[in-house]
């Protein structure tokens, strides 16, 4: 990382960082470049965002070049902590307060100071961690979103050394802008996951852990996927960011279909399968007059997402819809996106590997063998190995995004 900027270029880096925030639509690549843009306005080594949801800090991203700089997979920022928004931990100090809190040396705190530097973390992760600057992401109403903690701040020389004043004033400054992009990022994803919740109410498979799971697999698969292809990583960027919010919708279509369908206990009769496949054109039908790349996208997987890389998904030629201008036919290969490529195997994972009202979710190792042998079959040989190629990110984000208890 660089050396840190002067005051103007500061400034500058600011503004520019601010202006492609609001160009972002999901919160987990709106939390990258924030991230990315604070540590580099003071060169530091590593951060974490935790936001504020239920009155608990949540952990919500990371980054951290020392101990996972080269490592693309990702899997780091799907753990789930929680911390309480109390004195006992610098972000819940900062949370409670709303105050910033810096911190020139963590193993060196004040006798009299209630929160810690939990040590045990640096043991087992062989980090160091030294000077630490958190402050609150709060909006212009003093709202507060979430809280950001900026680790280890580097001199010339590569070593850890106290954040100076200049630091603190301009982290503390660019902190208000991220925190109203945030809330924004946040109110977008809560009302994609209020459609998906009307859907829910018709369709018990359609549920929010679902949609959140199969949108991360589709994030992360694709991302290993197009470094492999050598896509430039501003592009990797934007289409994983839509990607996401996309993929999430697959299956907003169900909400026009009858609930006998959806809600049966049991397989599908031939007839009732037929119509269970409007789904695909009833979902793209909703997105028939795109104003954005995310309606494009968003119309495309969900119209594509049962197609198969055979050529025998569907839509098959028979599930014609009002609202679309063209004829859905089936599609083959690279005919059919990869965005609809990548949620067609990230959802038959999550629906193999969960459980529904008429089955139990399936040992890993069938699941495992299922992919395999479908590769080149069912799915893109090239999405398969990639999902491979992350599992480890894929084992994280299932466990981030459990199931609710029943």
């Amino acid at each position: 990382m660089p050396g840190k900027y002067d005051t103007r270029e500061r400034l500058e880096a600011i503004l520019r960082t601010t202006d492609i925030l609001c160009r972002v639509k999901d919160v987990d690549a709106i939390l990258d470049a924030v991230l990315a843009g604070a540590r580099a306005l003071v060169n530091a080594d590593a951060g974490t965002i935790y936001l504020l949801e239920d009155e608990q800090l949540h952990f919500s991203f990371t980054h951290n070049d020392t101990l996972f700089g080269n490592d693309d997979s990702n899997k780091h920022i799907y753990t789930s902590i929680t911390l309480p928004v109390d004195d006992k931990s610098m972000a819940g100090y900062v949370a409670l307060t709303g105050k910033p809190l810096v911190i020139d040396d963590a193993y060196h705190l004040p006798e009299d100071r209630s929160y810690f530097h939990n040590v045990r973390l640096d043991q087992e992760s062989g980090y160091k961690t030294t000077s630490i600057l958190t402050v609150p992401l709060s909006t212009s109403r003093e709202k507060i979103v979430g809280v950001m903690q900026i680790i280890n701040a580097l001199d010339q020389s590569g070593n850890a050394v106290p954040f100076s004043q200049d630091d603190q004033q301009f982290i503390n400054y660019f902190a208000n802008h991220a925190a109203v992009v945030i809330e924004r990022a946040q109110m977008t994803r809560e009302l994609v996951l209020r459609s998906i919740r009307m859907a829910e109410m018709r369709d018990p498979m359609e549920t929010g852990s679902h949609v959140n799971r199969v949108g991360a697999f589709c994030a992360e698969i694709y991302n290993h996927w197009a470094r492999e292809q050598g896509i430039s990583s501003e592009e990797i960027k934007k289409n994983k960011d839509l990607l996401r919010i996309a993929s999430m919708l697959h299956d907003v279509g169900k909400v026009a279909i009858s609930d006998a369908i959806l809600k049966k206990p049991a397989k599908l009769s031939r007839e009732e399968y037929e119509t269970m496949k409007f789904h695909t054109t009833l979902g793209a039908a909703l997105f028939r007059n795109p104003t954005s790349d995310l309606d494009a996208m968003s119309a495309e997987i969900a119209l594509n997402h049962h197609q198969r890389w055979d050529g025998k998904g569907y839509p098959d030629g028979n599930q014609d819809c009002p609202g679309l201008t063209f004829k859905a036919v089936p599609l083959k290969g690279d005919q059919m996106s990869i965005y609809a490529r990548i949620t067609a195997l990230a959802d038959v994972y999550d629906a193999l590997s969960s459980h529904r009202a008429y089955k139990d979710p399936w040992p890993t190792e069938r699941v495992m063998d299922l992919l395999r042998e479908e590769s080149g079959h069912a799915f893109d040989p090239e999405v398969v190995e990639s999902f491979f190629s992350i599992y480890e990110t894929i084992e994280a984000i299932r466990e981030k995004y459990k199931d609710r208890e029943t």
